[in-house]
């Protein structure tokens, strides 16, 4: 209780520092973020990455009330792949419509994510915090290329990888202000899919955090077999220059 007591402290600090324009001595936004990550969460997200340790699944089973089953079903069937996201699920009623669980339980879930994720609920990261799709494309491009061309680290997922092979590319670049991580998608449902080579994650940090994209290859309608973020398929088919229609998919 006192360290996460002291860790509060510290985050409230920065927070007012940054407010007022001033920092602390020695700690920069970056560092500012993962003392911030260790105190809500209890560990690092991107070192769980290089670790090859970042699975959705795991992330879901450490809620209350979520086993090994319906963490699998709310990654598959729902898409859900966060603590936020589950959050959302619980309060808009997809928890309960999709993937079955009961009222009471749902409920608990609630109390317990509340609990969790309140105690230094980062703010909410503003639409500006987002990334141009140009630019997400962009290191989505440089990511495959320099994979493609043997020329980017190797790491050996923990996931779905039993001879500990070093397969996985990862690449840490620059654009502007934005510092990214790419990665190939290892979850469960990327394997199933045969997606492993395909769908690439993107972290970049923002001033709410760390922000998430994944791009894909677009398998339906006017974007079929481009390279698009998914979420943004608009913006996309804008980029692209493409003739304005609906677009159902990905």
């Amino acid at each position: 209780m006192v360290h996460k007591l002291c860790g509060a402290w510290l985050v409230l600090s920065m927070r007012f520092l940054q407010s007022k324009g001033c920092k602390l001595p020695g700690i920069g936004d970056r560092l500012a973020i993962a003392i911030r990550d260790i105190i809500r969460i209890g560990r690092l997200p991107m070192l769980d990455r290089l670790r090859g340790e970042a699975d959705p699944v795991d992330l879901l089973e450490t809620v209350p009330g979520i086993g090994p089953v319906h963490a699998a079903r709310l990654h598959d069937e729902l898409g859900i792949d966060s603590l936020e996201d589950l959050e959302a699920a619980a309060h808009d009623g997809r928890l309960s419509d999709v993937a079955g669980l009961g009222a009471k339980r749902v409920s608990g879930i609630i109390d317990s994510l509340a609990t969790r994720l309140g105690r230094l609920r980062p703010p909410s990261p503003r639409a500006s915090d987002e990334a141009p799709v140009e630019e997400l494309l962009d290191v989505d491009r440089e990511y495959r290329e320099l994979g493609a061309a043997g020329k980017l680290h190797k790491i050996a997922p923990r996931r779905f990888n039993p001879d500990h092979e070093a397969w996985l590319p990862i690449l840490h670049t620059v654009r502007g202000e934005r510092h990214y991580t790419a990665l190939f998608s290892n979850t469960a449902h990327a394997h199933k899919l045969g997606k492993t080579q395909d769908w690439v994650i993107l972290y970049y940090d923002c001033s709410a955090g760390e922000r998430r994209s994944t791009v894909i290859t677009s398998q339906f309608g006017v974007l079929k077999g481009k390279r698009i973020v998914r979420g943004r398929e608009e913006e996309c088919v804008q980029h692209y220059g493409l003739q304005q229609r609906h677009v159902y998919g990905t």
